[in-house]
Protein backbone atom coordinates (compact mmCIF):
# COMPACT_ATOMS: atom_id res chain seq x y z
CA UNK A 1 0.00 0.00 0.00
CA UNK A 2 0.95 3.37 -0.61
CA UNK A 3 1.93 5.42 2.32
CA UNK A 4 0.37 8.98 3.19
CA UNK A 5 2.02 11.86 3.58
CA UNK A 6 -0.05 15.76 4.32
CA UNK A 7 2.02 18.80 3.33
CA UNK A 8 0.54 21.51 5.75
CA UNK A 9 0.10 25.20 3.47
CA UNK A 10 0.25 27.22 6.53
CA UNK A 11 -1.00 31.40 5.99
CA UNK A 12 1.80 33.25 8.11
CA UNK A 13 -0.29 35.72 11.17
CA UNK A 14 -1.05 39.43 11.26
CA UNK A 15 1.61 41.61 10.42
CA UNK A 16 2.61 44.98 11.83
CA UNK A 17 1.59 47.71 8.88
CA UNK A 18 0.28 50.86 10.25
CA UNK A 19 0.31 52.67 6.98
CA UNK A 20 -1.53 49.95 5.32
CA UNK A 21 0.50 49.28 2.48
CA UNK A 22 0.79 46.67 0.25
CA UNK A 23 4.44 45.17 1.24
CA UNK A 24 4.83 42.48 -0.73
CA UNK A 25 8.67 41.02 -0.24
CA UNK A 26 9.66 44.16 1.32
CA UNK A 27 12.05 43.31 4.72
CA UNK A 28 11.11 44.40 8.10
CA UNK A 29 7.22 43.47 8.53
CA UNK A 30 7.35 41.12 11.42
CA UNK A 31 4.51 39.79 13.32
CA UNK A 32 2.03 41.82 14.90
CA UNK A 33 1.02 40.80 18.31
CA UNK A 34 -2.34 39.17 17.24
CA UNK A 35 0.10 37.81 15.09
CA UNK A 36 2.15 35.89 17.22
CA UNK A 37 -1.04 34.99 19.39
CA UNK A 38 -2.10 33.41 16.06
CA UNK A 39 1.18 31.42 15.54
CA UNK A 40 0.95 30.01 19.07
CA UNK A 41 -2.83 28.75 18.48
CA UNK A 42 -1.58 26.92 15.51
CA UNK A 43 1.22 25.26 17.19
CA UNK A 44 -1.21 24.49 19.99
CA UNK A 45 -3.30 23.11 16.63
CA UNK A 46 -1.23 20.47 15.27
CA UNK A 47 1.04 19.98 18.77
CA UNK A 48 -0.23 16.38 18.28
CA UNK A 49 0.23 16.05 14.63
CA UNK A 50 3.10 13.82 13.17
CA UNK A 51 5.41 17.05 11.83
CA UNK A 52 8.73 15.84 10.85
CA UNK A 53 9.51 18.89 8.46
CA UNK A 54 8.99 22.48 8.73
CA UNK A 55 9.74 24.91 6.11
CA UNK A 56 9.04 28.44 5.02
CA UNK A 57 9.55 31.53 2.92
CA UNK A 58 12.31 33.28 3.73
CA UNK A 59 10.38 36.40 4.57
CA UNK A 60 10.07 37.69 8.49
CA UNK A 61 6.36 37.10 9.13
CA UNK A 62 7.04 33.44 7.44
CA UNK A 63 9.92 32.53 9.70
CA UNK A 64 7.74 33.96 12.83
CA UNK A 65 4.96 31.80 12.04
CA UNK A 66 6.52 28.86 11.69
CA UNK A 67 9.46 28.79 14.78
CA UNK A 68 6.83 28.41 17.71
CA UNK A 69 5.28 24.78 15.57
CA UNK A 70 9.28 23.66 14.33
CA UNK A 71 10.01 24.68 18.46
CA UNK A 72 6.86 21.97 19.35
CA UNK A 73 8.16 19.43 17.60
CA UNK A 74 12.10 19.93 18.40
CA UNK A 75 12.36 20.23 14.78
CA UNK A 76 14.73 23.72 13.14
CA UNK A 77 13.03 25.56 10.61
CA UNK A 78 14.37 25.34 6.71
CA UNK A 79 13.88 27.68 4.00
CA UNK A 80 12.57 27.35 0.54
CA UNK A 81 12.84 30.66 -1.84
CA UNK A 82 9.76 29.31 -3.96
CA UNK A 83 7.66 29.64 -0.73
CA UNK A 84 7.68 33.39 -0.94
CA UNK A 85 5.23 36.09 -1.67
CA UNK A 86 4.31 36.84 -4.97
CA UNK A 87 6.11 39.78 -6.44
CA UNK A 88 4.49 43.03 -7.26
CA UNK A 89 4.53 45.82 -8.55
CA UNK A 90 2.62 47.83 -6.41
CA UNK A 91 4.61 46.95 -3.40
CA UNK A 92 5.39 50.04 -0.66
CA UNK A 93 1.94 51.33 -2.01
CA UNK A 94 -1.76 51.72 -0.99
CA UNK A 95 -3.75 49.85 -3.29
CA UNK A 96 -7.05 49.88 -1.55
CA UNK A 97 -10.07 50.04 -4.32
CA UNK A 98 -10.48 53.87 -4.25
CA UNK A 99 -7.64 54.80 -2.54
CA UNK A 100 -3.74 55.19 -3.08
CA UNK A 101 -2.12 54.02 -6.12
CA UNK A 102 -4.62 52.84 -8.23
CA UNK A 103 -6.49 56.38 -8.49
CA UNK A 104 -2.64 57.50 -9.93
CA UNK A 105 -3.25 57.74 -13.90
CA UNK A 106 0.45 56.49 -14.11
CA UNK A 107 0.00 52.83 -12.49
CA UNK A 108 -3.30 52.42 -14.95
CA UNK A 109 -1.12 50.98 -17.73
CA UNK A 110 0.09 48.02 -14.62
CA UNK A 111 -3.63 47.05 -14.74
CA UNK A 112 -4.18 46.53 -18.41
CA UNK A 113 -3.99 42.14 -17.97
CA UNK A 114 -5.60 41.00 -15.06
CA UNK A 115 -5.55 37.25 -16.34
CA UNK A 116 -1.66 37.19 -16.24
CA UNK A 117 -1.74 39.67 -14.10
CA UNK A 118 0.30 42.12 -15.79
CA UNK A 119 1.21 43.70 -12.37
CA UNK A 120 3.61 41.34 -11.08
CA UNK A 121 4.65 37.38 -11.07
CA UNK A 122 2.56 35.13 -13.38
CA UNK A 123 0.01 33.45 -11.89
CA UNK A 124 1.32 30.71 -13.37
CA UNK A 125 4.98 30.67 -12.72
CA UNK A 126 3.64 31.41 -8.89
CA UNK A 127 1.80 27.51 -8.93
CA UNK A 128 4.79 25.79 -10.53
CA UNK A 129 7.00 27.47 -8.10
CA UNK A 130 5.03 26.32 -5.08
CA UNK A 131 5.02 23.23 -6.72
CA UNK A 132 7.77 22.60 -6.55
CA UNK A 133 8.35 23.30 -2.43
CA UNK A 134 5.69 21.22 -2.16
CA UNK A 135 6.96 18.44 -3.67
CA UNK A 136 10.60 18.75 -2.04
CA UNK A 137 8.53 19.07 1.48
CA UNK A 138 6.55 15.86 0.34
CA UNK A 139 9.47 14.01 0.00
CA UNK A 140 11.35 15.07 3.47
CA UNK A 141 8.22 13.87 5.27
CA UNK A 142 7.70 10.70 3.06
CA UNK A 143 5.19 9.00 5.21
CA UNK A 144 4.76 11.48 7.64
CA UNK A 145 3.80 15.32 7.27
CA UNK A 146 5.37 18.69 6.39
CA UNK A 147 4.29 21.98 7.49
CA UNK A 148 5.14 24.71 4.61
CA UNK A 149 4.70 28.72 5.82
CA UNK A 150 4.15 30.59 2.49
CA UNK A 151 1.38 34.03 1.22
CA UNK A 152 -1.89 33.79 0.75
CA UNK A 153 -1.39 34.45 -2.99
CA UNK A 154 1.18 31.79 -3.64
CA UNK A 155 -1.13 29.15 -1.50
CA UNK A 156 -4.43 30.24 -3.30
CA UNK A 157 -3.34 30.02 -6.88
CA UNK A 158 -1.34 26.56 -6.25
CA UNK A 159 -5.36 25.39 -4.79
CA UNK A 160 -6.46 26.37 -7.56
CA UNK A 161 -4.00 25.05 -9.98
CA UNK A 162 -4.33 21.36 -7.86
CA UNK A 163 -8.08 21.94 -8.48
CA UNK A 164 -7.75 22.33 -12.18
CA UNK A 165 -9.11 25.70 -12.27
CA UNK A 166 -8.42 29.21 -13.66
CA UNK A 167 -5.78 30.73 -12.00
CA UNK A 168 -7.16 34.20 -12.31
CA UNK A 169 -9.73 34.84 -9.38
CA UNK A 170 -11.36 37.70 -7.33
CA UNK A 171 -9.25 37.91 -4.66
CA UNK A 172 -12.12 39.22 -2.48
CA UNK A 173 -13.15 35.34 -2.54
CA UNK A 174 -10.16 33.43 -1.25
CA UNK A 175 -10.57 30.82 0.95
CA UNK A 176 -6.96 31.41 2.72
CA UNK A 177 -7.20 33.46 5.87
CA UNK A 178 -4.62 34.33 8.21
CA UNK A 179 -3.16 31.47 9.73
CA UNK A 180 -4.74 29.30 7.76
CA UNK A 181 -3.73 25.39 6.57
CA UNK A 182 -4.45 23.90 3.16
CA UNK A 183 -3.69 20.72 4.19
CA UNK A 184 -2.63 18.85 1.23
CA UNK A 185 -2.93 14.68 1.34
CA UNK A 186 -1.00 12.30 -0.38
CA UNK A 187 -1.07 8.57 -1.32
CA UNK A 188 2.40 7.91 -2.43
CA UNK A 189 2.63 10.35 -5.15
CA UNK A 190 -0.55 10.81 -5.62
CA UNK A 191 -2.90 13.84 -4.48
CA UNK A 192 -6.26 12.38 -2.90
CA UNK A 193 -7.59 15.21 -0.79
CA UNK A 194 -7.22 19.06 -0.10
CA UNK A 195 -8.67 19.74 3.36
CA UNK A 196 -8.98 23.48 4.61
CA UNK A 197 -8.92 24.97 8.58
CA UNK A 198 -9.01 27.80 10.30
CA UNK A 199 -7.35 27.20 13.74
CA UNK A 200 -6.67 30.91 14.14
CA UNK A 201 -10.32 31.98 13.02
CA UNK A 202 -11.52 33.56 9.79
CA UNK A 203 -9.99 36.88 8.91
CA UNK A 204 -11.42 38.94 5.37
CA UNK A 205 -9.24 38.36 2.80
CA UNK A 206 -9.48 42.24 1.53
CA UNK A 207 -7.96 43.69 4.48
CA UNK A 208 -4.47 45.38 3.30
CA UNK A 209 -1.42 44.10 5.59
CA UNK A 210 -3.19 41.15 6.03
Amino acid sequence: MSETTIVHLLRHGEVHNPDQILYGRLPGFKLSDRGQRQALTVAEAVATHDITHVVASPLQRAQETAAPIAAAHRLDVDTDDRLIEADNQFEGERVAVGDGALREPKHWPKLVNPFRPSWGEPYVEIAHRMLGAIYRARQAAAGHEALCVSHQLPIWTVRRFLEAKRLWHDPRVRQCSLASLTSLVFEGEELVRIVYSEPAGTTDPKVTGA
